[in-house]
């Protein structure tokens, strides 16, 4: 099994067919002041299997700050059954709504473990209101 993406999203949703839909994917965001709670933030993980594959598997996703420490995460166990056929492979996608704690600027990650192994990793840059600098450059801008 292995991920084939995994992303930030404003919203996403299976089809009646089971097709994905993702919509404003991003990577960066901007907040007026910090701590904060950048709320219902969808996570889209795209899991693809194959028979070797069958049984139960360990998903973990563990939200960390740009100081690497663990803000948030969450474990679920998932079962992958036999595919109709076994010659393709069987997309698996995972949909997580979560409110992302944000304490300070800077690049935050979403780690995605499986069966106990980091498998992939999406990252979060977040801009904070902008501070002037004591004795710094006019206009509070730096360069």
């Amino acid at each position: 099994m292995h991920i084939s993406f995994a992303v930030f999203a404003d919203a996403a949703n299976l089809s009646q067919e089971g097709k994905l839909n993702v919509l404003g994917v991003f990577d960066a965001v901007q907040v007026a002041g910090l701590p904060t709670i950048h709320p219902r933030t969808h996570f889209i993980v795209r899991l693809k299997a194959n028979g070797d594959d069958v049984g139960t598997h360990k998903l973990t996703f563990r939200w960390l700050s740009p100081l690497d420490e663990e803000l948030w995460s969450s474990t679920g166990e998932m079962n992958v059954a036999p595919a109709p056929n076994p010659v393709f492979e069987v997309d698996l996608p995972i949909i997580a709504v979560v409110d992302l704690p944000l304490n300070m600027a800077g690049q935050y990650t979403m780690q995605v473990t499986l069966d106990e192994q980091p498998t992939a990793a999406a990252r979060l840059f977040v801009n904070g209101p902008a501070h002037p600098m004591v004795g710094g450059a006019p206009n509070g801008m730096v360069s």
